[in-house]
């Protein structure tokens, strides 16, 4: 059996249908960034009238989709926050969690992470925004969660 396996593997080679799936699925991994991206670009920062695009906190670049089967993908992004002191990275980290969460038609694991070398405590807001108990704990503060809500809102909604 492996024998058969492996020549048609050699045969898929061969005959580029290997490098088509392969073309296609870098193709598929692609569109579902730029899905991910079209939801996150609109968030809102939460001091200025601007959104995260705008102020590329996030840009098209910062979104990687990982194909971990059966439908499922896995998000990464990773963010740049305006300035290297911001004190409203947790919040842009909660923002997006909470946007994606919410309007992504697919099955996923999200991860968020501050772009490296912008933030001067970016390892331990990784651990905030990554951690589940946490951001749930942070969405019960009323106070917190209407920012949240003005921040993810989208004009028209």
């Amino acid at each position: 059996m492996h024998l058969v396996s492996l020549t048609a593997s050699k045969l898929l080679h061969f005959s580029g249908l290997s490098d088509h799936r392969k073309a296609l699925k870098t193709t598929k991994m692609e569109e579902k960034a730029l899905e991910v991206y079209d939801v996150i670009r609109s968030i809102r920062d939460p001091e200025k009238p601007n959104t995260l695009e705008e102020l590329d906190v996030v840009t098209e670049s910062s979104v990687e989709v990982r194909d971990l089967g059966e439908e499922e993908f896995l998000i990464i992004i990773k963010f740049s926050p305006t300035v290297p002191h911001c004190s409203l990275a947790t919040l842009i980290g909660l923002c997006l969690q909470v946007k994606l969460e919410r309007c992504l038609p697919f099955k996923h694991k999200l991860e968020i992470y501050i772009s490296e070398g912008t933030h001067s405590t970016e390892e331990d807001i990784n651990k905030q925004i990554n951690d589940k108990e946490r951001v749930a704990a942070a969405m019960e503060n009323p106070n917190l969660r209407e920012i949240v809500e003005q921040c993810v809102t989208e004009p028209d909604d």
